[in-house]
């Protein structure tokens, strides 16, 4: 079942169990979906960098929330950020990221930091949605340092 048909689903049965701050999130994702069909992108492939780039913009409004002492903001953020994970791949445990990163160095047979432009695009693709681009870059900057 396509992302859209899954938020359509559960849009509705957050409106009928009065969940205000779920149909928040849920209306957030599907007028990300609509705009990305409205520019022509395609929304199969981009569902997951979708998701991804929601997150990012709400942990990035978390940080300055907090920074701010917004104590209750920062809390409907983190909500939605909660939400918005539930349609994404399970996320990679920090053994298993490593072990990725370390195979694809290999694979790209990165020795310094020159290369890691090379890891990060390869990685970027094999990893996507199953890890923050933040998480994977830190790792890889700790591996070819």
């Amino acid at each position: 079942m396509k992302l859209k048909n899954k938020i359509d689903i559960q849009i509705k049965e957050s409106m009928l169990n009065k969940n205000k701050s779920r149909l928040i999130a849920l209306r957030a994702i599907k007028s990300a979906i609509l705009l990305s069909e409205k520019s022509g992108e395609k929304a199969d492939l981009d569902e997951i960098k979708l998701l991804m780039k929601l997150i990012k913009q709400r942990k990035d409004s978390l940080k300055l929330y907090l920074e701010q002492n917004r104590q209750d903001l920062a809390d409907k953020e983190q909500i939605e950020i909660n939400i918005i994970e539930e349609f994404l791949p399970k996320q990679l445990s920090d053994e298993d990221l490593e072990k990725e990163i370390e195979i694809i160095i290999k694979e790209v047979r990165a020795e310094s930091m020159k290369d890691m432009g090379k890891v990060m695009a390869s990685a970027n693709k094999k990893l996507s949605g199953k890890a923050d681009s933040s998480r994977v870059a830190g790792l890889v900057k700790s591996k070819l340092i």
